[in-house]
């Protein structure tokens, strides 16, 4: 039987806590957990009322990794569920809104993935979000370049962008939106990438198309379909190292030289946090939402 750790009040099993879940790097499952604990303040806001999918790996990166999005068997019933709307009807999704639901889940071996809607709206989007992935030759390096265009773009329409490494080669985007549906975010999104592509035609490729995209930066704006989900911030991914998705400033992407420098372990995340707190918290400020164009 796995041991029993009180959480604010709820009792919590965790187990096979010395497992080493990511052998390049040595990192254990109670490492990983004690990751989460640790980073609690920051990373709750961001999926806090937002149905939560699990891209779990329970054996680490190199075993089995799948997709959970209903409500896992053996769920306590303390942990936050509602109904939220899918193509194929109303399913059943976690709602991680506190210390001891996100220390359960984290003990499950997961990446937190969130849609762009909250559960008490689903209609409305009040997120829109890029995902800038480079295809080899292409590096972090170039999706820096290509952030820092579809900021100054996004900006002339009224719209704050924030930044994030994607925690595998990317980065990501994130804007605080507000009076619109995620059908409506999407197009606008898709309008940018095409853009972009128009403004950057060797970096830029707005089409998942494999063979367009080596050396170019394929900008990925069908995250904001209402059925899509992105990696959460601070979340770990399940990768070779325990890369976690990381806020950066914009100061960073402006200097990204190296790729190396965009790739952040869980080691590194506490002293990031206590220098600059969390660089997406402006996306919490719904005034500070804007609308679409």
């Amino acid at each position: 039987m796995a041991p029993m750790t009180e959480v604010e009040g709820r009792r919590v099993a965790l187990s096979n806590l010395d497992k080493v879940l990511y052998p390049a790097a040595g990192l254990t499952k109670g490492e990983l957990l004690h990751y989460y604990a640790t980073t609690a303040e920051v990373l709750l806001p961001h999926l806090r009322d937002r149905a939560v999918s699990f891209l779990r790996y329970p054996d680490g990166p190199d075993g089995q990794v799948f997709f959970t999005k209903n409500v896992p068997p053996g769920t306590p019933d303390w942990v936050t569920t509602a109904e939220v709307p899918r193509s194929e009807g109303p399913a059943r999704m976690v709602l991680v809104q506190d210390l001891a639901s996100l220390m359960w889940a984290a003990n499950l071996v997961t990446e937190f993935h969130t849609h762009q809607w909250t559960v008490d709206d689903p209609g409305e989007a009040d997120r829109l979000v890029f995902d800038l992935d480079p295809g080899p030759p292409a590096t972090v390096v170039q999706c820096c370049e290509v952030a820092l265009w579809l900021r100054e773009r996004l900006a002339a329409d009224g719209i704050e962008a924030y930044a994030k490494t994607s925690g595998a080669k990317g980065l990501h985007l994130l804007a605080g939106v507000r009076g619109a549906s995620s059908e409506r975010v999407s197009e606008y999104a898709k309008g940018l990438a095409v853009e972009a592509e128009r403004a950057l035609p060797e970096l830029v490729v707005h089409r998942m198309t494999r063979s367009l995209r080596p050396g170019k930066v394929f900008v990925d704006w069908s995250q904001n379909a209402a059925r899509k989900t992105t990696a959460a911030p601070y979340t770990v991914r399940a990768r070779d190292v325990p890369a976690v998705s990381t806020p950066v400033t914009w100061e960073e992407v402006a200097g990204c030289g190296r790729a190396e420098r965009f790739v952040f372990l869980t080691p590194d995340v506490g002293p990031r946090v206590r220098d600059h707190g969390d660089l997406l918290a402006p996306l919490f400020d719904r005034r500070r939402a804007a609308a679409l164009p």
